[in-house]
């Protein structure tokens, strides 16, 4: 049976094959996606068996990974590139392997309303994630950004790579009170990992908060975000949008989108 799947360290707390599976159930299609825990100290090994199997179809890739499994893909395509970082490859021809990144149209999908053209933006981390999220930004045409980062040179980097106008500064400095978007890049507030901690209060009353973390899906982020009374976005939308990019590439069908009600009280459930 051709399979896909979904490689991290850690990987236990992944949604992935609950989404990729409940679609392939519904189209009636034989495949299987499935966990695979990889460490740093595995990956090059990872790869190397399987592109050897001709069942395997491509994996999603999450945390640590997504920066190092560029140097180790022979095929990089132009958004996995201008990123930086892939969460996505793809077993095309026997033994060819691609290296892509989804991130940027899960990200966007569930902001895809959001008047962001000019307006201030900050970011949280600059991992994988980051670097996907300041890519659509670029595409969004936004304003000022403000890069929140543990390590501010590696931000600042990203920025000017990127061209957009903006600032690095250390994860724990206060919001901009114009920010109009506050993204969560980082794991923190993810189960196993550190707490998030931040004062929401220099936020304006419309602007957005956006945690790509979705285990637990109610971050304490999101919680103190709806407290104050502005609009709160979870990452199983992010999830899922980037999910339906790759079940195509994996499996060469549309993702069964028609279901997403049922999908989300699936995974919530």
């Amino acid at each position: 049976m051709t399979y896909a799947e979904v490689i991290g360290d850690p990987i236990a707390h992944s949604k992935s094959p609950a989404i990729h599976n409940f679609w392939l159930g519904k189209l009636g299609i034989e495949a299987e996606y499935r966990l695979c825990h990889v460490r740093a100290d595995e990956l090059a090994d990872y790869f190397a068996r399987r592109r050897a199997d001709p069942l395997w179809r491509g994996c999603n890739v999450t945390l640590p990974h997504k920066v190092a499994t560029l140097g180790l893909i022979e095929r990089t395509d132009d958004v996995a590139a201008a990123v930086g970082a892939a969460n996505c490859v793809v077993h095309g021809a026997p033994g060819v392997l691609t290296a892509t990144n989804t991130d940027c149209d899960g990200f966007n999908e569930p902001i895809a309303d959001l008047a962001l053209e000019g307006r201030e933006i900050a970011v949280l981390g600059a991992g994988g994630a980051a670097r996907a999220a300041l890519m659509l930004l670029v595409a969004r045409r936004t304003g000022f950004v403000t890069v929140h980062a543990r390590d501010p040179g590696l931000a600042k980097d990203l920025l000017i790579r990127l061209g957009l106008t903006g600032a690095a500064i250390p994860f724990d400095a206060p919001l901009a009170p114009a920010t109009a978007l506050l993204v969560n890049c980082s794991p923190l507030g993810m189960t196993g990992m550190l707490p998030l901690e931040i004062d929401l209060a220099p936020l304006p009353f419309d602007a957005t908060v956006y945690d790509v973390v979705y285990d637990p899906l109610e971050t304490p982020l999101l919680a103190a975000a709806r407290a104050k009374g502005l609009r709160a976005v979870d990452g199983l939308a992010m999830l899922i949008g980037q999910a339906t990019v790759a079940f195509e590439l994996f499996f060469d069908v549309p993702a069964p989108r028609q279901h997403d009600a049922e999908l989300r009280g699936l995974l919530t459930s």
